[in-house]
């Protein structure tokens, strides 16, 4: 149980506690060194099922077999399209046991994506989740041509299909057991074969314009990193994890999977990701990470159920959080913490906090981390004043995470200290935030122009976020470069593939994305107004000027369904939710638009705030 004036529980480890200088290699030690301990859990109905680690290494080594007897070969791709299950665990790591290059996609991902990842990757096998991605890969597997086999994870209602091209994960198994019996250091022998220097994953990113960017990490890179996070804060086999964010994503890649089998750290897998509040309480996780959407969500969560309280509870409560939030201030001031200040803040949890801290499922909680986007200073004060530690880190997927908050010196609104792996600096040109180090990506798969964008001559990865350094050295991100909207789950999407795609409309003219920092996306609208008035005019829609004709249902429907149609071709995260219409009709003198009639993204986003904010409620 943590003590908010005690941070003795949260300190750096920085000897070498897992040996291997690949993500294979490190793997089959943990096998060897950790065999009957458990690795991961996962939930089948209702039933928590546990992997130790030799239970894994058995299913990874047959997985292996298996892809080996397809032919699959050292440095060829495989992707995996799945929510975040142990099956994508045991997919990836008997990838890169192969030698082969590990992709992710999103689960949310349309065909047109999971065709273009492919593609681009040049996939030869495939595992997907169930019936449901499986019809998105037979949708775009006669553009593949380099596809050979899709695996599937879960065959319920897949039971009658047959087709030479799609196998399951059982029969995959089956013939690695058989791969296997004949030649039994095969997997082994493979393994052993791959060099630190070696491809290993990709991880795509939209980045800031264009289509999505394979961000190449090495096999050496990703053991410097994982090494390189427990420098930051350590985690050990006594750790309690939860894996619920996409493996797709560097955040879960590398700090749940990889870092979890670096140290040992025990992962839950949650059933779905609707059930993230109810597997945590189940699973009250040691150490936690999740997106500043996440943290809002239990903070609202906790101040629904107080409104549902009795007086009493409320006046408990009020009078808890206030010792806590006290302890929190003196914390982060560097002040020392009286005994009597204690034994008030023992109490405060016994009456309140404590039953707060259930409710969540942080009561085990040794800390919490924070990231992919910015968190407000208040929310991390508040789960401070619950006796819980939030640590901000930071990163990007071309560099891990390199920016840690030190468990003894939290500064809220800032990210932290650059870790001891990486060299940060801030260019005196433009303010931006730079990179150097092992940890830094490869490049940007098939494209190297934009890898030169990225990576200069001297090594400096440009990330783009502009920052500041105060005098003790912590960084504070004040705005990104470009455009790119990065939401409150921390997912990345480039407005102007959305916004092209409006466009393209009859009856929209031009559009802005909102997101930023926000829950979901929403834009403003400025319709085609001849097009628009001719719908109005065939459909007998009444309207008397510009103004009634953008609030007209019947128009209001019509520019719904434009947005409803581009939705279909993004990934859930990167869908539109609402809309606003611009009631006035502007000109080339407006200044809104520029001289080409295009709406000017930051006036438009600072003179319609109200409108935006309204689209939040």
């Amino acid at each position: 149980m943590s003590n908010l004036w005690d941070l003795s529980h949260i300190q750096p480890e920085t000897s070498v506690v897992l040996e291997g200088e690949t993500i294979p290699a490190m793997f089959w030690n943990g096998v060897d060194q950790r065999g009957a301990q458990v690795w991961m859990r996962q939930k089948q109905f209702g039933i928590w099922r546990a992997w130790t680690w030799a239970k894994t290494g058995e299913a990874v080594r047959e997985i292996a077999g298996g892809l080996m007897s397809l032919g699959f070969g050292p440095g060829d791709t495989a992707s995996i399209l799945a929510n975040t299950t142990i099956e994508w665990v045991l997919a990836d790591l008997a990838i890169l046991s192969c030698g082969g290059v590990s992709s992710g996609i999103y689960p949310t991902d349309a065909p047109v994506q999971v065709h273009y990842l492919c593609d681009d990757s040049r996939t030869s096998i495939l595992f997907v989740e169930d019936d449901e991605q499986l019809d998105k890969a037979l949708e775009v597997r006669g553009k593949l041509p380099l596809l050979t086999k899709i695996v599937v994870f879960d065959m319920e209602g897949l039971r009658d299909v047959n087709d030479p091209g799609i196998i399951s994960l059982d029969a995959l198994r089956e013939l690695g057991r058989a791969y296997n019996q004949r030649d039994p250091e095969a997997v082994a022998r493979r393994a052993r074969a791959v060099k630190p220097e070696d491809l290993a994953i990709l991880i795509y990113t939209s980045g800031t314009t264009g289509k999505p960017k394979g961000a190449m990490h090495s096999q050496g890179g990703l053991v410097y990193t994982v090494r390189g996070y427990n420098t930051l804060i350590r985690q050990d086999q006594t750790d309690e994890r939860m894996c619920f964010l996409p493996l797709c994503h560097v955040a879960e890649r590398t700090g749940g999977e990889y870092f979890g089998l670096y140290t040992g750290t025990v992962l839950n897998f949650v059933e779905n990701p609707e059930t993230v509040p109810e597997n945590v309480r189940e699973i009250s996780p040691t150490v936690f990470g999740a997106v500043p959407r996440v943290w809002e969500k239990f903070y609202s969560g906790a101040m629904i159920a107080l409104k549902e309280a009795s007086p009493v509870q409320q006046a408990a409560y009020k009078w808890s959080i206030g010792v806590g939030t006290l302890i929190a201030d003196r914390v982060l001031a560097g002040q020392p913490v009286d005994g009597f200040l204690k034994l008030k803040f023992m109490l405060a949890r016994w009456l309140a906090l404590n039953n707060v801290r259930k409710l969540i499922g942080i009561h085990r909680a040794r800390f919490l981390n924070t990231g992919a986007a910015p968190i407000s200073p208040d929310l991390i004060r508040w789960y401070l004043a619950l006796g819980v530690p939030m640590l901000e880190v930071w990163g990007m997927t071309e560099c891990g995470i390199t920016i840690g908050m030190p468990a003894t010196r939290i500064k809220p609104g800032s990210i932290g200290l650059p870790a001891s792996f990486a060299e940060m600096r801030i260019d005196a040109a433009t303010g931006e935030i730079q990179v150097r180090g092992k940890s830094v990506f490869m490049g940007y798969l098939n494209q190297p122009e934009k890898t030169a964008e990225t990576i200069d001559k001297d090594g400096w990865l440009h990330t783009g976020d502009v920052g500041l350094v105060d005098g003790d050295g912590f960084f504070r991100i004040t705005d990104r470069m470009k455009d790119i909207i990065i939401t409150a789950g921390g997912k990345n999407i480039t407005p102007s593939e959305l916004e092209n795609e409006l466009k393209f409309s009859p009856y929209i003219t031009d559009a802005v994305v909102i997101g930023d920092k926000k829950p979901y996306l929403t834009v403003i609208v400025m319709i085609d107004q001849e097009n628009v008035e001719k719908y109005a005019q065939d459909h007998d829609v009444p309207f008397s000027n510009y103004a009634s004709l953008t609030r007209a249902p019947q128009v209001q429907e019509l520019i719904q369904g434009e947005i409803d149609r581009v939705n279909a071709k993004f990934a859930r995260v990167e869908q539109i939710k609402k809309f606003f219409l611009l009631d006035t009709q502007l000109s080339a003198e407006d200044e809104e638009l520029t001289p080409t009639m295009k709406l000017k993204r930051k006036l438009v986003q600072t003179k319609y705030a109200p409108q935006i904010d309204a689209m939040y409620r």
